[in-house]
């Protein structure tokens, strides 16, 4: 399995972008009743891309994933209750590891669900030949462009600096809002002290870096262990750079071979959250609300 994460193509973008824990929050899905706003422009948003796309002699079929009710744990999770949180944590710690342990029940791209959500448009490119593919990647860079403008107002430079101008919108607004915050910033400062107290390294306590630096201090080890199983890549990761979500290359492991690593990541998850059982109350629904912004104004 190689997972190249652009969040699990955009989990990371939803992981690292302060909005949650990987399975925690970024995974679960938004209760239905959400803002009708914000789902009418997804479907223009695609109804423009697929207009864009016919013109430019494709096929690409307007798609909006469906959304699915949250269960009671999730509701749970996303507001940061410490007893919901810990009986996620310790099975799954903070969602790295355990997608190796617990494939299917983590969404492990690997592995085959049992209810498959399906594109339509998966179809209609896996149809295409490698020069086909290269004009239809050309013109849907196009055609974001053009949906961008029309539907959100926005000026991007193709379908990926889409994607990257949400990250970058999220982290400013992340930092701005939630970094800033009194309240926030002193249950942050109490929860790196404790963490500390337990032998752990803090090399930032502002809010947004202590919601997920436990989480991607075990996405490192994990993509450590994927870069030494490749030889297209180098063994080292380059330095992350603000303006782009961090690329995690995922190694192929057994839940034998993954069950040490996910060990210590259980342990180290639940002591972030002993450590945070004051902080995630408050920080996820603050962190939520941010979200839940830039996501509208992208149609996502």
């Amino acid at each position: 399995m190689n997972r190249t994460t652009l969040p699990t193509a955009l989990l990371a973008l939803v992981v690292l972008s302060g909005c949650g824990s990987a399975a925690e929050n970024a995974a679960a899905p938004s209760p239905r009743g959400g803002p009708t706003v914000a789902k009418d422009k997804k479907h223009q948003f695609e109804a423009v891309k697929a207009d864009c796309m016919k013109q430019k002699g494709f096929k690409y079929v307007p798609y909006v994933s469906p959304e699915r009710e949250a269960t009671d744990d999730e509701r749970k999770r996303a507001s940061g209750d410490y007893q919901a949180m810990r009986k996620f944590r310790e099975k799954y710690g903070f969602g790295v590891f355990s997608r190796h342990v617990y494939p299917k029940e983590m969404g492990n791209p690997a592995v085959k669900p049992d209810d498959p959500e399906i594109n339509p448009n998966w179809k209609i490119q896996s149809d295409l030949s490698e020069p086909q593919m290269q004009a239809y990647r050309k013109a849907m860079d196009a055609c974001t462009i053009t949906a961008a403008q029309q539907v959100l107002g926005l000026k991007v430079k193709s379908q990926m600096d889409y994607y990257n101008e949400q990250y970058r919108a999220v982290k400013r607004a992340s930092a701005a809002e939630l970094d800033s915050d009194p309240q926030l910033v002193e249950l942050a400062a109490a929860m790196a002290t404790c963490l500390k107290g337990k032998g752990y390294a803090i090399s930032k306590a502002v809010p947004t870096a202590m919601e997920n630096r436990g989480q991607e201090e075990f996405l490192v080890q994990e993509d450590k262990l994927g870069r030494q199983q490749r030889d297209d890549v180098p063994d080292v990761a380059p330095p992350a750079k603000d303006d782009k979500p961090p690329m995690y290359y995922a190694p192929t492991l057994t839940p034998a071979q993954a069950r040490p690593y996910l060990n210590k990541e259980i342990k180290a998850a639940v002591d972030d959250l002993d450590c945070g059982k004051d902080f995630y109350p408050a920080y996820y629904p603050k962190s939520s609300a941010v979200s839940r912004k830039i996501n509208e104004q992208f149609g996502m």
